[in-house]
């Protein structure tokens, strides 16, 4: 995901184009590495997203919608403050690095016009926004701060001066000429993609090895011409944006003539950056925050796992009663030739239709009826544990299916569905319980489903974890509606709200299913389809747990792409 120079100058010269003159309505920051601005320009609203997420730092205007927290955070509050109103009126980029400052007019609390600058520092783990007073260069505020000993190069505090992080000594591509690119190479050091990324600012090395095979690791002047064509791109502001589907994606604002694999290009590089990143970042912030509830439930299934297999070496133990209930018949049955103190007996074996011999082993310390009363004793025991012990495996069973379901509802979840998790759990004994007074605070709310549309207009609504898959089932479908669930596969239960839906209504709700389940990744997975009066959940079985009959079979290849766009927005 190469968000480098190259990128951040295509965005950067889209967003003037749309921004400027902007005047900034609203301010929010959702999450800890993410501001969210609402700009009106044009005649129209837009919103710009500024992340220094440390796996998707980025910017770009986007039509995604975010959760904004009740109680804005400190570097909100500041740049409220400072910029409600204001107007931006520059957004530049420094030089060919991923350092870009918007230029901001706003008043004061006396209605004096200032002047402030916005700067997102595009740098990894390292990223950064920073909100500057123009005219005396000091640091306002900043959405991380980094002393002095965090730094020894910068310190990003409020009150400090502004300072740019410490430049490489590389060349701008926009500005160096064909033979001295050329002179700075060396061509047999080998490695010359290596070698592009250290002299080149802006250059990823998801590009410089674009340009390696433009070149064909021809001759030096093949080079040349390629590089000069792809500065003349820059230069000319002729950017393709794509998104790049092999075994993982990737994207670029310029054509990557090596990439062998499905792409999909587009008309706007924000549009790009928007649907690549949609959810991403989001699904990482999941990750972070269910991370002790996935492993709390991987911990409970691998428990249940080891139980498992002891029960079923006591099955198998078990399984010789019969040998126990023949060992104490035949020795009954010759217990004349048994003496007190006999450690064993050799009897005929009438079971065996060769009437062989069969030593019995005795215990000494008791008797010959003893003995034989003790077979039977066995037999009965290792019969009665058998039972006990099926039922042990179903419930046993049950416990990992239902456990698995709920880690493959994380994996799908959103931040508000992990909450529902949670609450499914206290609710289930599982995890503690809230007080009382934290109860009062955090009333259950009503389960939101996701809703999809499909292509003839039909609603399709998807249950994304247990009390969604309940509320789907049992409250929001009409009887005649169409349930739909992956067969014998943890996923959501998917609702089609027509009694008669089209074949290709159907086919899509079922792509949707088979998104939505452990066999996400998987081909031909398959759905089972039935009306909803034929969906029964059993008194006292676990939340989201149901049977069903009379159902039909799609096989259907889960896609990403159909679920994305039949969304409802």
């Amino acid at each position: 995901m190469p968000f480098d120079g190259i990128v951040t100058r295509a965005v950067t010269e889209e967003i003037k184009e749309e921004l400027i003159p902007g005047k900034i309505t609203k301010i929010y920051q959702p999450t800890e590495t993410e501001l969210v601005f609402t700009i009106r320009s044009q005649g129209k609203n837009h919103t710009l997203l500024l992340s220094i997420h440390p796996t998707y730092a980025r910017f770009h205007l986007t039509e995604d919608k975010y959760t904004n927290p009740k109680e804005p955070p400190m570097f909100c509050m500041v740049l409220r403050k400072h910029l409600s109103g204001a107007v931006i009126e520059q957004i530049e980029q420094h030089g060919m690095e991923r350092i870009v400052t918007f230029s901001i007019k706003t008043r004061n609390e006396i209605g004096d016009t200032t002047y402030k600058t916005l700067v997102i520092e595009l740098m990894g783990k390292h990223s950064n926004v920073m909100l500057i007073d123009k005219e005396k260069g000091h640091i306002i505020d900043s959405l991380k701060h980094v002393s002095v000993s965090q730094n020894r190069y910068r310190t990003i505090m409020p009150g400090h001066d502004y300072k740019l992080p410490p430049m490489q000594d590389k060349l701008n591509p926009l500005e160096i000429d064909g033979e001295s690119f050329i002179k700075k190479l060396d061509f047999n050091a080998g490695k010359i993609d290596t070698q592009i990324v250290s002299m080149l600012v802006g250059f990823s090395p998801f590009i410089a090895k674009e340009l390696v095979s433009r070149a064909n690791l021809g001759s030096p002047d093949f080079y040349m011409k390629k590089f000069l064509e792809i500065q003349d791109q820059l230069n000319n502001k002729q950017f393709t944006p794509a998104i790049y589907q092999n075994h993982k994606e990737d994207f670029h604002v310029l054509t990557i003539t090596s990439f062998i694999g499905d792409k999909e290009l587009f008309s706007a590089t924000n549009s790009m950056l928007d649907q690549f990143y949609s959810g991403k970042a989001e699904r990482d912030r999941v990750k972070q925050q269910a991370k002790d509830l996935y492993r709390f439930l991987k911990n409970e299934r691998d428990k249940n796992e080891r139980k498992m297999k002891k029960h079923k070496k006591t099955i198998k133990k078990a399984e010789g009663a019969e040998r126990f209930q023949k060992l104490g018949e035949l020795l009954t049955a010759h217990m004349h030739l048994v003496k007190q103190g006999d450690s064993s007996v050799t009897v005929l074996d009438y079971y065996d239709p060769e009437q062989n011999e069969l030593t019995i082993e005795l215990n000494t310390h008791k008797s010959p009826s003893e003995n034989a009363q003790g077979f039977y004793k066995t037999y009965q025991k290792l019969k009665t544990s058998k039972r006990v012990i099926e039922k042990e495996i179903m419930k046993t069973q049950e416990e990992i299916n239902y456990l698995e379901q709920l880690m493959q509802q994380i994996d799908v979840a959103s931040v508000e569905d992990i909450e529902e998790i949670r609450q499914e759990l206290r609710e289930e004994g599982y995890l503690k319980k809230q007080s009382k007074k934290g109860k009062l605070k955090n009333k259950p709310k009503k389960p939101v489903p996701e809703e999809y549309i499909a292509t003839d207009g039909t609603p399709i609504f998807v249950g994304k974890n247990n009390k969604q898959n309940e509320y789907v089932t049992t409250k929001l479908a009409h009887r005649d509606d169409i349930w739909l669930h992956t067969k014998d596969i943890p996923g959501s239960h998917v609702i089609i709200r027509s009694k008669n839906p089209s074949e290709e209504t159907l086919a899509e709700a079922a792509k949707i299913a088979a998104y939505f389940s452990k066999s996400q990744a998987s081909s031909a997975v398959p759905v089972d389809y039935t009306k909803v009066r034929h969906v029964k959940k059993p008194n006292g079985a676990k939340p989201g747990f149901v049977i069903y009959d009379n159902q039909k079979t799609l096989f259907v290849t889960p896609d990403k792409k159909l679920t994305e766009l039949l969304k409802k927005k």
